[in-house]
């Protein structure tokens, strides 16, 4: 196991990058603890994948360092840093048995005959293919043979990182809760420092202990799934995080008060912004509005827009001056007729400037 911190880290597919869309990643400085779960979560094309790989060693960075333990591995081989890796796609030997492709990653390495057998049988009891070891793998589902890849990371007790590159794509969407699950008691089990990559906010938010999310090469935000949720540090990670994402609204602020199409908005961090300009906006999630009772006149009058239904709540979306604003209802819960008034929380609601989050020290980056 490994602490694993990247110092500056810059990457571009290009020869002699020059503009800011030349770079697949941007001076990125993060320390990951030994032993700890996490999960890189972003869209296709954010760097997710290309950061991977640069800390396992199938790409050398354009600058920066990469320390394990504080050794500088930036220049090591996947195998110097010895890691273990899980694809997308299942990477297993059909020929062999299911045994065999658990055992093969110590076979290679030396590992005593004996020691060889306790780890297949403890690693193909944690992923319940004890009763397979025995079958080729070439007659296994989707789902058993990237077990196997799983294992295979697993079954080494000597590795810096174990890292998993959407490693639930291709399994079924039930079978994908239960992997996941299983995989997080694994985890909790053997300590090992994990990094999972993915696109899937469910699978980023169950899985890890703290998340980093990326857009377009940087690193937006980096915390616990909680302060994900409660406390966007950007707007993009209020829209992609939650379901619905967070209503962004336009906003003006005047002597530490904000206002949303000339109506004053109560602001947790109103007051923290500075006056310096650029495009400001407040940030709340649906969780935190809600309707004024009927006949209240305070809040902000809106159009009911339309519901879905959602099970146990409803998605409702309004509309004030042309801006959407969305609420959750519970279930059970009388929706307004054409019009009404929505509240929301101020303890919830929060200003951005620039799709940054406002703090005393300006916007937050």
């Amino acid at each position: 196991m490994a602490q694993i911190q990247l110092r500056e880290l810059r990457h571009s597919y290009v020869d002699q990058p020059a503009a800011d869309s030349d770079w697949a990643l941007k001076r990125l400085t993060i320390d990951w603890a030994d032993g700890g779960a996490y999960a890189l979560l972003g869209p296709s094309g954010c760097g997710k994948t290309t950061l991977l790989n640069v800390i396992s060693g199938l790409l050398r960075p354009t600058g920066g360092q990469i320390l394990f333990d504080g050794r500088d591995v930036t220049d090591a081989s996947p195998e110097q840093r010895n890691i273990a890796q899980v694809f997308q796609f299942p990477v297993i030997y059909d020929t062999m048995t299911v045994y065999d492709n658990l055992a093969f990653p110590l076979r290679n390495r030396g590992v005593d005959a004996r020691e060889v057998d306790r780890r297949v049988r403890e690693v193909a009891e944690m992923l319940e293919l004890d009763d397979m070891l025995r079958h080729r793998a070439a007659g296994l589902t989707a789902d058993g043979k990237q077990k196997i890849s799983l294992g295979r990371g697993l079954a080494r007790s000597d590795v810096n990182v174990i890292m998993f590159d959407e490693p639930l794509t291709v399994i079924d969407p039930h079978l994908k809760w239960v992997l996941r699950s299983k995989l997080k008691e694994l985890h909790q089990r053997i300590r090992v420092t994990m990094i999972y990559v993915t696109h899937d906010q469910t699978e980023a938010l169950t899985f890890a202990d703290q998340v980093v999310v990326m857009n377009d090469g940087e690193i937006v935000q980096t915390g616990t799934p909680v302060e994900l949720f409660e406390r966007p540090n950007h707007t993009f990670v209020g829209h992609f995080i939650g379901s619905p994402g967070m209503n962004v609204l336009p906003c003006e602020i005047a002597g530490g008060r904000a206002t949303f199409a000339g109506l004053p908005v109560d602001s947790v961090n109103a007051g923290a912004y500075r006056g310096d300009g650029g495009r400001l906006e407040l940030g709340v999630r649906p969780e935190f509005v809600s309707f004024a009772p009927a006949g209240a006149d305070d809040g902000i009058p809106v159009r009911i827009v339309k519901a879905l239904d959602a099970g146990r709540h409803r998605i409702v979306e309004t509309e004030h001056a042309d801006h959407k604003i969305k609420l959750l209802v519970p279930e059970g819960e009388a929706i307004p007729g054409d019009t009404a008034h929505v509240r929301l929380a101020p303890e919830r609601t929060w200003v951005y400037r620039d799709g940054w989050l406002v703090t005393g020290k300006g916007a937050a980056r």
